[in-house]
């Protein structure tokens, strides 16, 4: 009889061949983040109650708003993060012309929003957009290929750096006449920063450096508004119930929390004494309900996110990915760099700048962006753990 052969098998010889392996995220980073974002709509639901009740009559106004740009922050993370490093650096530069037209758009009226005196806003049906926002990821991703591609060369001619410091000055000056001195700081920052930490050489970063820190002041001091806070910064007691209302109020909001708070929703400064208690302030609020441990806790998490942001880069620049390194180093400054400014604001150690505490403050546009940022810095884990 006929022998019927066997069927034949094979033994993958490395079992790595058999499947791929699954996505590798920074689990670290996502629960710190989230953790953050569930702060956020806690500390905004209890902040703003009151507020949304008389100006909105209803009391969970911001609070349900707040949960839907959050919503579409983690959606906007999902999609960063799906989505190649190469393609972000490969459109930075058309995305950053787009921005630049937005930024444009708004000087115009008719088409630019005013709000208290301030140009800055785009609205979209019943949305607004501050196009200022999403440029600060747009200056990052382009910076982070400038600064990949110049590390592949063995000497960068001066007048490319010149030349990348030209249009920052250029992105600069739009933002500046929308009266937005706070976002125009911290994006400078970001983007000397990353060009530092680049290897740029230092008289290309300093010099241009104190020039727009030197432009941006003479700029802002014209403004009657830019002065006043200025000097009640300085001593915001001495016109208590006039210019330094913000930062007395939020003092009061800080001392009163003492070390472990006044308890979750117990605050009073948020009831109708502090301005934009949910936004600006709101770790003002936080540190009235939450005490001293609170604040150390949030400000822990913060240094967490932007110290592994920090490690990310340089597991990216290790394995030889200078863009994604780049891309790492600019959102850790991003974030630390507004958070400091936010936390400086409430604590009367910096000037009132209207900038949002990331993650955690009411805002959409700033939410979709650092969440944004937030999936690229995930996508520059995974893809320096995978080899790709």
């Amino acid at each position: 009889m006929p022998v019927r052969p066997q069927a034949q098998f094979r033994v993958p010889v490395n079992p790595a061949e058999a499947a791929e392996p699954p996505p590798i995220l920074d689990l670290p980073l996502l629960v710190a983040t989230l953790a953050l974002l569930g702060l956020g709509m806690v500390m905004v639901a209890s902040a703003s109650l009151a507020t949304a009740a008389g100006e909105e009559g209803a009391p969970f106004h911001y609070f349900v708003r707040h949960c839907a740009y959050a919503a579409s922050g983690v959606l906007a993370a999902a999609v960063a993060a799906s989505l190649p490093l190469s393609l972000w650096i490969r459109i930075a530069p058309w995305l950053l012309g787009a921005g630049m037209v937005l930024l444009a758009l708004v000087l115009i009226p008719g088409i630019g929003h005013e709000v208290n005196g301030s140009r800055r806003w785009l609205r979209i049906g019943s949305l607004t957009l501050q196009p200022s926002e999403p440029m600060k990821l747009c200056v990052i991703l382009y910076l982070a290929g400038f600064l990949g591609r110049r590390s592949a060369e063995h000497e960068t001619p001066v007048r490319s750096y010149m030349a990348t410091v030209g249009l920052l000055v250029a992105i600069a000056a739009l933002i500046v006449l929308e009266s937005d001195y706070g976002t125009t700081a911290v994006l400078l920052a970001t983007a000397f920063g990353m060009l530092y930490l680049g290897g740029t050489p230092l008289v290309v970063c300093v010099g241009p450096a104190l020039a727009a820190a030197a432009g941006l002041g003479t700029l802002a001091l014209q403004e009657s508004y830019v002065l006043e806070r200025l000097l009640s910064f300085t001593n915001p007691w001495a016109d208590p119930f006039g210019s330094g209302f913000q930062l007395t109020q939020a003092q009061i909001a800080i001392g009163r929390g003492g070390w472990f708070g006044v308890g979750l929703g117990e605050g009073v400064q948020k009831l109708f004494y502090l301005p934009e208690a949910h936004n600006d302030f709101l770790f003002a609020v936080l540190a009235e309900e939450l005490g001293f441990v609170g604040v150390v806790a949030v400000i822990a998490v913060f240094l967490f996110v932007c110290l592994r942001a920090i490690g990310i880069g340089r597991e990216s620049e290790a394995a030889g990915r200078p863009c994604g390194a780049h891309v790492a180093y600019g959102i850790g400054l991003l974030v630390a760099i507004q958070a400091f400014f936010n936390i400086g604001v409430n604590m009367g150690v910096l000037p009132t700048k209207g900038l949002p505490l990331p993650l955690v403050s009411y805002g959409g546009s700033s939410m979709l962006v650092t969440c944004s940022g937030i999936g690229l810095l995930l996508r520059v884990a995974l893809e320096t753990r995978r080899g790709r």
